[in-house]
């Protein structure tokens, strides 16, 4: 066999290495909050910062626990996610002699790629009682957020996934924040509420990387013996937050809240495992160590919201805005913890894998949300309530940075639930919401989701970009909720 150039060798074995840790730079979970949480809120479309006044206030407004009274709440939501890929490549023609490009380039549309997420239930449970206090209200809680879970196939017509190089699954990720809140009311018209949250859990994913070059001396492009299966996962992890809250009553009809959510900063230990390409360059190679430390930040939240009470007899409505800083997710740092590919093709014994440094340059996004409750007396102490909501939700994603990993449309949700109190102790609630994303198309021009060819003495001519195509996704949220109060 004929041997490499120097340099060629080296971005070849560099590039397997890199292709463990971008994984990891990947482990922000796009489509984590692909909808806002909760039964009740979820069917007023989310608009539950002024009106909040059960126990799902300690994830919209911790003010409104007071309201609550010793009170216990189960709920469970299931998300039925749907997306749908068609991925567009700029193809270029190379001169087979010099491997420099022949100034021929047209753009190649793949078979489409259909993802869908398992369908399990996502949990809150909280209880809340006074102690005796007057005018103050404890909670213990614990809630997930509403995550798609995205999973695609290996293969697609036939051929291998056109979208493997961004995600294949997230199977195993588990995600829940418990936390305890306290709410007191100094004044008749004022009540006030602070919570301290930890985020806890893992978060997985499987995708493919490539360790085929550029210059395309010794492969093609995406040529698939020179796939390597990345299997990353953060955790345990712990990322302490808090959040704070403000209901005004200035009269019987109007109440005004007002919320902030702490940023999440995660800073985890992480494992990586990768199994090797099939071709004969990597036969003898093995990685050593699978230790990586994971830092990255989730947004701080704002929330303002009116509600009207009895305009209509016996109906409230509410008009929210929410507010993500999601700028603060403009990079994620990947460490290496003595990570060394070893025994590699006509390179060096062993090579020693460096930290890294991922942009995602994510905007701060903002949503718009209302909702409407209305209740009828049943007689003998029953109760139903009628409940129907939307939101609008802008992405925070920008178009060059959007991948089936990160997908976060603009989206419409309209939400519909009714509860039934089967005395003053017993309230079952129901959720019905559809969530519908805008399509939206990134141009070859615009993609800067890069395959994984790290090591070059300067940048490519021609990086290879995948995220090009046409995103869609929608999803379906059922809702079933429990609550209870007690003396």
């Amino acid at each position: 066999m004929r041997e490499q150039p120097r340099a060629m060798r080296r971005a070849q074995t560099c590039a397997l290495a890199m292709a463990a840790l971008l994984g990891a730079s990947r482990a922000e979970a796009g489509g984590l909050f692909f909808s806002d949480r909760g039964v009740r809120p979820m069917g007023r479309g989310g608009a539950f910062v002024a009106g909040a006044d059960d126990l799902g206030a300690i994830y919209y407004n911790p003010a409104g626990i007071l309201e609550a009274g010793n009170q216990v709440l189960v709920d469970a939501s299931a998300m039925v996610f749907h997306s749908r890929y068609t991925r567009v490549a700029r193809v270029r023609q190379y001169d087979p002699n010099t491997g420099e490009p022949s100034g021929q380039a047209w753009d190649r549309t793949f078979p489409s790629v259909n993802g869908s997420s398992q369908i399990v239930p996502i949990p809150a449970l909280a209880i809340s009682n006074s102690f005796g206090i007057d005018k103050a209200m404890f909670a213990l809680g614990a809630y997930s957020p509403y995550a798609a879970g995205p999973r695609y196939p290996e293969t697609v017509a036939g051929q291998a996934n056109p979208g493997r190089y961004m995600l294949l699954n997230m199977d195993g990720s588990a995600l829940i924040t418990p936390g305890v809140w306290a709410a007191y009311a100094p004044l008749p018209w004022l009540s006030v509420g602070l919570g301290f949250q930890m985020l806890v859990g893992k978060y997985k994913t499987v995708t493919m990387m490539t360790t085929c070059l550029p210059d395309r001396f010794i492969c093609a492009a995406e040529q698939q013996d020179f796939d390597s299966t990345t299997q990353l996962s953060v955790g345990p992890i712990f990322a302490p937050g808090g959040n704070a809250g403000v209901i005004l009553k200035p009269s019987e009809q109007w109440r005004i809240g007002a919320s902030f959510q702490l940023p999440f900063h995660i800073d985890s230990d992480a494992t990586v495992r990768v199994r090797l390409p099939s071709t004969a360059y990597f036969d003898n190679a093995w990685q050593q160590g699978d230790k990586l430390r994971v830092k990255m930040t989730f947004p701080a939240i704002l929330r303002l919201g009116v509600e009207a009470r009895e305009l209509l007899p016996r109906t409230r409505t509410e008009l929210a805005w929410v507010y993500e800083r999601w700028s603060s997710h403009d990079r994620i740092t990947v460490s290496p913890q003595d990570i060394y590919l070893r025994d590699v093709e006509l390179f060096p014994p062993q090579y020693k894998v460096g930290d890294v440094a991922v942009p995602r340059n994510f905007k701060d996004t903002w949503s718009l949300r209302w909702g409407l409750e209305h209740w009828e007396k049943l007689g003998d102490g029953y109760q139903i309530d009628l409940r129907m909501g939307v939101m609008y939700e802008k992405s925070a994603i920008p178009s060059p940075y959007l991948t089936t990993l990160t997908l976060d449309l603009d989206k419409v949700i309209v939400g519909l639930g009714t509860s039934v109190h089967l005395n003053k102790t017993w309230r079952v609630d129901l959720l019905y919401a559809r969530v519908f994303g805008f399509s939206r198309k990134v141009s070859t021009d615009e993609a800067r989701f890069g395959m994984i060819n790290p090591v070059r003495s300067t940048p490519a001519d021609y990086p290879d970009y995948v995220n090009a195509g046409k995103y869609e996704a929608s999803a379906h949220l059922l809702g079933l909720g429990l609550a209870v109060n007690y003396m």
